[in-house]
């Protein structure tokens, strides 16, 4: 079944704080359906484009939905209209669901502001866009307001930085909801090869050494990123991607800085991670994720820490 994702549309919103993440999960339609809602039929972006065809605010979302809201480009004036004030009103009426896990919260950018205001950050862990922390604070002084985050995560309420923040959360989203392969190719399709990361280092091994354009180390990343428990050796990985194993092991080191070995390892360690945290037991995680031992497991995580 689809995630319904819910944009709030309102006048003077950030353009790429919309169509960031839009864009984001609309590459994954298999996985998302978009909807955009909003207090009038149609709202003024940064840019000047106007945005129309927006649906009404409704009175509850599905369960299991994510409600996005965008940040705008005066957060001082802009959430002190008319339109503001009735989606904080409407926010604060979807704070049983938020409480029950029904719904997902996401503010990208001075989108935590409006939150705030709504009576959503009390007592949550959250961070907004540099400049706009101190208003943050201002406006819940309950908040556990983190600085210098890419995007953090408490109770159901996702906040970001902002602009290409929003990029990122949204594929942590994705790799949350979906799996790795499914942020994977969305990345790819974006040509976002570099995935910062908020609280959670497990999805980067999978993205962090993405940011080139090598085809034959893509090449080679996705053979190890689909199948990182198989027995893979560096001649049988070169002989796949047609190059010689010294030149592979020259490719990588000259575009990643890591050897294939290591980068092998990063992979292998998030799956048994992963494993850990669905509750399998240690030797499982291991053999699961191409480790031939528990030992050989624990000796990883020593050198990664």
């Amino acid at each position: 079944m689809k995630t319904d994702v819910w944009f709030v549309m309102l006048p003077g919103m950030l353009a790429l704080d919309m169509t960031g993440p839009a864009e984001t999960f609309s590459l994954a339609p298999e996985h998302f359906s978009l909807h955009y809602i909003g207090p009038e039929r149609e709202a003024a972006t940064s840019l000047g484009l106007t945005m129309g065809g927006i649906a009404p605010l409704p009175d509850a979302l599905p369960p299991g939905s994510l409600l996005v809201i965008p940040g705008v480009s005066d957060s001082r004036d802009q959430f002190d209209t008319p339109q503001a004030e009735a989606v904080r009103r409407w926010l604060t009426r979807q704070q049983p669901a938020l409480q029950r896990g029904d719904m997902s919260l996401v503010c990208i950018c001075s989108g935590a502001l409006l939150a705030a205001r709504a009576g959503l950050m009390n007592g949550v862990q959250c961070t907004t866009h540099h400049d706009v922390i101190a208003r943050l604070k201002t406006a819940a002084p309950q908040a556990i307001v983190r600085d210098n985050r890419i995007f953090v995560e408490d109770r159901g309420i996702w906040s970001s930085a902002g602009i290409t923040s929003g990029i990122d959360l949204s594929l942590h989203l994705i790799h949350r909801l979906y799996g790795p392969r499914a942020a994977l190719e969305v990345a790819r399709e974006m040509v976002v090869w570099f995935r910062r990361s908020g609280d959670d280092p497990q999805l980067s091994p999978w993205l962090r050494y993405r940011n080139h354009m090598h085809p034959a180390i893509h090449r080679a990343q996705d053979l190890l990123t689909a199948t990182p428990q198989d027995d893979w050796s560096l001649t049988t990985l070169a002989d796949r991607v047609h190059v010689s194993a010294r030149h592979l092991t020259r490719l990588f080191q000259q575009h990643l800085g890591i050897s294939v070995r290591d980068y092998l390892e990063q992979l292998r360690l998030a799956v048994a991670e992963q494993c850990l945290l669905q509750g399998q037991g240690i030797e499982q995680a291991a053999r699961a994720a191409g480790f031939s031992s528990p030992r050989q497991l624990y000796r990883a995580r020593q050198r990664a820490s």
